[in-house]
């Protein structure tokens, strides 16, 4: 009987080592498993973010280096120049600039120049609060918010577009991320298909790089926009052609851009242009 006993201790002594044995494997078979696919994952996502963090970083110095801004041959900057305080879109070539007038050639000195800059139409209580509603709304500085706010007024004014419409592009768009990428490759403020309008970033310095660099997206982004609503005949078929809808309807995209400029204009006092 004692033996008999010894017997069944020993069983299941062995049963239970067998058990925990087997979990222990189960285990390891499992992390294991989850070892391959995690490697096998990285595989395929490493080189794609090794990519955009060097597409970045051309970029940006692209977007920092002096001259950025230059296209068709003229210095066009975030602020190209200060000419009695407005900011006004010219060629180096021009002359007549007053004395004392910068001349700011990188995003950081536009910054700088800021507080001289006035928009022609606009008072300055109402370029302070369409500065603070982006600021805040979108979480970027309010200098940074300044700059591209008054760059937007200089392009628009050049392409005859509205210039709330185009913030509220870009809001829609990137929510004022400049290095905003979309999964089909859309790129910068105004998320433009870099792919697809390669050439219009040729006369930019660093080429399809410039798409993350504001002045560049801006520039590109507002001439797409001028083209698509002169294409379609009006602002609700030309926003449907940005978007690249290209059936009756857009998806709700042209009610959410005109839904924004309608708050820019609300929060700043500045009525949209129809």
């Amino acid at each position: 009987m004692t033996t008999s006993r010894t017997y069944g201790l020993v069983d299941r002594s062995v049963r239970s080592l067998v058990r925990c044995a087997a979990e222990v494997t189960h285990a390891a078979a499992v992390y294991l498993g989850i070892a391959v696919l995690v490697t096998v994952a990285l595989s395929f996502v490493v080189p794609s973010l090794r990519d955009q963090s060097q597409q970045i970083h051309a970029a940006l110095l692209v977007s920092l280096k002096p001259g950025n801004g230059t296209y068709d041959g003229a210095a066009y900057t975030l602020a190209d120049r200060l000419s009695g305080g407005q900011l006004v879109l010219s060629s180096e070539a021009e002359a007549g600039a007053p004395d004392g007038a910068a001349t700011p050639q990188t995003f950081v000195e536009a910054l700088g120049a800021l507080d001289a800059f006035s928009i022609p139409g606009v008072t300055k209580v109402q370029s302070q609060a369409l500065r603070s509603y982006i600021a805040r709304k979108y979480r970027i500085a309010h200098d940074v918010a300044g700059v591209l706010i008054h760059t937007v007024y200089a392009v628009a004014r050049e392409k005859d577009l509205d210039p709330l419409l185009v913030l509220a592009v870009i809001a829609i768009e990137s929510r004022y991320n400049p290095f905003a990428e979309s999964h089909v490759g859309a790129q910068g403020l105004m998320q433009v298909m870099t792919r697809v309008h390669k050439d219009k970033f040729e006369s930019f310095e660093g080429g399809p790089d410039a798409a993350l660099n504001p002045i560049a997206n801006i520039r590109v982004g507002s001439q797409i926009l001028h083209d698509c609503i002169k294409r379609r005949g009006s602002v609700a078929g030309g926003l449907a052609c940005y978007v690249g809808a290209t059936g009756p309807s857009d998806g709700g995209y042209g009610a959410k851009v005109l839904a924004e400029r309608r708050r820019l204009s609300l929060a700043s006092g500045i009525p949209p242009r129809h």
